[in-house]
């Protein structure tokens, strides 16, 4: 059960980290110049049409540190044990979606290029870690009120 329970954790953790992603990349109307729901569909052509702005792919990165966060977040609030394991999972499938990103589609500036490993995976680490430090305070507030029961 707890194999369903981590299988459904990662894939929403990653469905909610591509939904801030993809709010991220519309965040300037400039940027899409089409009317379909996710940009990806077109993706080679928004990143030849924003190839030499550098503003595009800066959001990007702060969008994809952003949502690793969150979307270590909400992985770790749904499994039950390993929550940072679980949280950093979620960065490496990210960073390897990147990846292909970049192997694939040759029109992202160095910078990115470089940066981009230093979001992912600490960005979801930080998100496995807020949520376990959240339930370890969780923990010794209700050991603390069973103590004062007693």
């Amino acid at each position: 059960m707890n194999f369903l329970r981590n299988t459904f954790a990662v894939i929403v953790g990653l469905a909610v980290a591509g939904i801030i992603i993809t709010l991220g990349i519309k965040l300037n109307p400039s940027w899409i110049n089409y009317s379909q729901l996710t940009p990806f569909q077109n993706w080679e052509s928004v990143l030849k049409s924003v190839q030499h702005k550098p503003y595009f792919f800066v959001a990007l990165l702060v969008s994809t540190g952003i949502a690793s966060t969150v979307g270590g977040v909400v992985t770790a609030i749904i499994v039950k044990y390993a929550k940072v394991a679980y949280a950093i999972l979620i960065g490496f499938i990210l960073l390897f979606i990147a990846m292909l990103d970049i192997i694939i589609f040759p029109y992202h500036p160095t910078f990115y290029k470089i940066t981009i490993f230093l979001t992912f995976f600490p960005f979801a680490w930080m998100g496995g870690k807020i949520t376990e430090v959240i339930f370890e305070r969780k923990k010794k507030m209700a050991a603390k009120l069973l103590n004062k029961k007693n």
